[in-house]
């Protein structure tokens, strides 16, 4: 098929329907997808898979980052995903990997890049993936980047899907590259957030486009809940923490980047901003996810920049994006996962991360992904902002479960960041800084970060830890009676 009108379909290109191109993938395909914060990624390919009566599909599907039910709900509910790897966030596919259904591998984000091009992950047979433009040999993504640069690259055949409902102006957003090899691999240097290393399209072979898919689907959006009292007590603390910071530490003299995890705790966090005494610093948000706080940041003259993969917004939020596109293309940039996440850049940028939890014990350390042994997600780009921050903060109400459950414990049950990189902890009810402190100090200043409801309950098993001694008190066994009953 020749150009378009509106430039979206550029040359000759194979379109097909959805179900012609879903029938060409054999089973026990390995598909790359793209997709990350539950945007951007394809969805008429995957549903028609999801339909298809081949017994036994037994696909595995590689993504950025957490996608939509297109694909973790229909192929799921289909019987169709056998494993999924890095990230999953719907209910359907947790519930399957839980009980063992859908076999899954936990990555950070930044990794994912790297493990599928040099055999980490398996190599994708087929690329699916969503654009709002595409030619012989290019294709331009719609809201988020993720891993596609490298999943694209890596893939035997593409599909791409040209979603109409996406605007084309998403184009000026996008900074896009694939890294080299190592050991040829330079470090990644940007002078500003905004400042941009590659360019706005994908390159591929043309021999490996296999068809192209028009589609006019919206993204499945984030629906963020209002702030709830302990979300805005977080905040203030944190709030207080930040002045208290940036007029003790020189690092932050000139500049402040910052970095929220994604989730309405987030965007609660970042309206922190608002009452901190930022000065005549240039601020900017370098990090993985663009959420409604920080376009509200953006408008309100808080952030210069912004750079991120994915732009998690609400309906609310994209529509506001979309009909302003021009204006935001100004100080957004779209960048891939292994570059919007690259522990270089995150450290000669001096970013404050910001990251929240499901748990933290008395000694610092941060489950992000389990709760008891079943997995509530991944572990994100957490770790590659956690370990790599000049400030690294974990941020989470006191309690969970309408208060009934401390998130503050003795000891998490799964510790995806060990105390070593928390420089912080910030609850509704306080902040613990463990910088330098000892493992026994440590636990008394964490002590004071959880709910009163709990701080008896924890104060008795830091006795008891105390009494066994050793440089890092404690065990699971003294912690055997913990959830306390109230």
């Amino acid at each position: 098929m020749a150009a378009d009108s509106d430039g979206r379909l550029v040359g000759e290109l194979p379109v097909q329907s959805a179900a012609a191109a879903a029938a060409r993938i054999d089973p026990g395909a390995v598909l790359g997808v793209s997709g990350f914060g539950s945007v951007g990624y394809p969805k008429l390919v995957p549903e028609a898979l999801a339909d298809r009566s081949t017994p036994d599909l037994d696909l595995t599907v590689i993504s950025g980052g957490s996608v939509g039910p297109e694909i973790d709900e229909a192929l799921v509910a289909a019987g169709a995903l056998a494993r999924r790897h890095p990230f999953t966030a719907r209910a359907p596919c947790r519930e399957a990997v839980n009980d063992g259904t859908v076999a899954f591998h936990d990555s950070h984000v930044a990794a994912v890049a790297d493990e599928v091009r040099f055999g980490g992950l398996p190599s994708p047979d087929w690329a699916v993936v969503e654009a709002v433009a595409v030619g012989p040999d290019w294709l331009v993504p719609t809201t988020s980047v993720g891993s596609t640069p490298a999943l694209v690259a890596a893939a035997d055949r593409l599909v791409v899907e040209v979603n109409a409902a996406q605007p084309r102006g998403l184009e000026a957003l996008h900074d896009l590259l694939v890294r080299a090899a190592p050991p040829d691999r330079t470090p990644l240097s940007l002078d500003a957030v905004d400042d941009r290393l590659g360019s706005s399209r994908i390159g591929f072979d043309p021999d490996a486009l296999a068809a192209v898919v028009r589609t006019d689907r919206a993204d499945t959006t984030y629906d963020f809940r209002e702030p709830t009292a302990a979300d805005r007590a977080l905040a203030s603390e944190l709030a207080g923490f930040l002045d208290a910071e940036l007029d003790r530490n020189p690092a932050f003299d000139d500049a402040l980047n910052l970095q929220f995890g994604v989730g309405s705790v987030g965007n609660a966090v970042v309206s922190a901003l608002e009452s901190v005494e930022l000065g005549d610093r240039d601020v900017a948000y370098f990090g993985e996810v663009l959420q409604d706080g920080v376009l509200d940041a953006i408008d309100d003259g808080l952030l210069g920049a912004a750079s991120a993969t994915s732009l998690a917004l609400s309906d609310e939020g994209q529509a506001r994006l979309f009909a302003d596109l021009d204006r935001y293309a100004e100080a957004i940039v779209l960048r891939p996962a292994d570059v919007s996440n690259d522990p270089g850049l995150v450290d000669s940028f001096g970013v404050v991360a910001v990251n929240g939890a499901v748990e933290v014990d008395l000694t610092g350390q941060v489950n992000s992904t389990h709760i008891g042994t079943d997995l509530v997600g991944g572990i994100g780009g957490s770790g590659d902002f956690f370990r790599n921050a000049l400030l690294s903060v974990a941020a989470l109400p006191s309690t969970a479960d309408g208060g009934a459950l401390s998130r503050v414990v003795p000891r998490v049950a799964h510790v995806d960041h060990t105390e070593h990189d928390v420089d912080v902890v910030v609850t509704d009810q306080g902040v613990a800084d463990l910088r330098g402190r000892s493992p026994r100090e440590r636990m008394a200043a964490m002590l004071d970060v959880a709910h009163p409801d709990f701080r008896d309950a924890l104060a008795t098993y830091h006795e008891r830890a105390l009494g066994r001694g050793g440089h890092t008190p404690g065990g699971f066994d003294l912690a055997a009676d913990w959830p306390p009953n109230r």
